[in-house]
């Protein structure tokens, strides 16, 4: 099972660090691989939860250990063009990341295909004990 940190998170949700490429980067560099928010305006990448928040290299993005959120139709299209590991969705209860992976929404049925985002610590104990692909949550340090 793959342990993604969300956002850059490992041991619980820090708000003002999410998404910020550093701390992106500590995370991958804690063996974790890493969901991440994509935006595109006008041909510049950014990350960020709600709006575009930090402009990134598109070079940033060609790491094998991110999962991609693109967080606006510019952004799902140049990923997918691209190459980075990406998906869509809102509050669909599933979805298909270009690796052909079933992103789950929290508390949601999974396959053994299934990365499911777990939204507090219980969820992601009791999501580790799944026979699923991945689990995305704010507390995958807590499962090594």
């Amino acid at each position: 099972m793959i342990l993604i940190s969300h956002r850059g998170n490992v041991k619980g949700p820090r708000p003002g660090l999410e998404n910020n490429p550093d701390y992106i980067t500590k995370a991958v560099e804690m063996g974790f691989q890493v969901e991440i928010d994509v935006w595109r305006v006008e041909d510049t990448l950014y990350l960020g939860h709600d709006a575009p928040e930090y402009k990134i290299r598109e070079s940033f993005l060609m790491n094998d250990n991110f999962w991609c959120h693109a967080k606006n139709l510019e952004a799902l299209s140049w990923l997918l063009a691209n190459g980075p590991k990406c998906f869509w969705h809102e509050n669909d209860d599933f979805t298909l990341t270009s690796t052909n992976r079933i992103w789950t929404y929290p508390n949601k049925q999974v396959e053994q295909d299934s990365i499911i985002v777990c939204k507090n610590y219980e969820d992601t104990v009791k999501s580790s004990k799944l026979q699923i692909f991945g689990i995305c949550s704010d507390f995958v340090g807590d499962l090594r």
